[in-house]
């Protein structure tokens, strides 16, 4: 009778949805947008092509979890090519003296529904570190259908201050306010490592 106990203990065990883990941002399906008002007119957009970073996630324990991403500014897109320069250049990003914009969580707590949390962490852009709260938003945590591992996905707001910054030009015309919109999808870390070796 033990040993039956013991075997249907391990079995559920074995089958229950491991979710725990470290995992890596898929830059393929993670975009950073970012948006501001434009003297009034109109409400540009551009989004970051490169975004790097991992996760560290546990869905039954969530307010544990952390995360780290780098974006490297000269993956700026706005689709106007004109506009990604001027946005690199030292009136905005100032990409060539500050090559990379970092986050990296300090605290994550429960939001105000199931599902949803605030991350709390230090953005550091253009030389200056300043905390930004993400309202995060929990898609979904299993088996990915295509990658046939561990995945999380998520999707976050928050909105800046860039004259905090130091990014001051234009403003108040060109709004000091910027609102960020990210989404993600991050692989369990082993199995998106061992996606990127070459095939024998």
């Amino acid at each position: 009778m033990f040993r039956r106990i013991a075997l249907a203990s391990a079995l559920a065990l074995a089958a229950a949805p491991a979710f725990a883990a470290t995992y890596t941002l898929d830059p393929g399906h993670t975009q950073v947008v970012f948006s501001w008002n434009h003297f009034g007119y109109s409400n540009p957009t551009a989004q970051f092509g490169t975004v790097e970073g991992t996760l560290d996630f546990d869905a039954a324990n969530p307010t544990k979890g952390s995360v780290s991403v780098k974006i490297p500014l000269a993956s700026v897109n706005s689709n106007v090519a004109k506009l990604n320069e001027h946005l690199q250049s030292p009136d905005f990003f100032d990409a060539a003296k500050y090559p990379e914009a970092t986050f990296k969580s300090t605290k994550v707590e429960k939001g105000a529904a199931e599902g949803q949390l605030k991350v709390t962490g230090d953005l550091t852009l253009h030389g200056v570190t300043k905390p930004v709260v993400l309202d995060v938003t929990v898609n979904k945590v299993g088996e990915h259908p295509m990658r046939k591992a561990q995945a999380a996905g998520f999707d976050a707001t928050a909105t800046i201050k860039r004259s905090e910054f130091g990014i001051a030009k234009y403003v108040p015309a060109v709004s000091d306010d910027i609102k960020l919109r990210i989404t993600s999808e991050a692989i369990e870390a082993k199995a998106y490592a061992e996606s990127l070796k070459p095939k024998s």
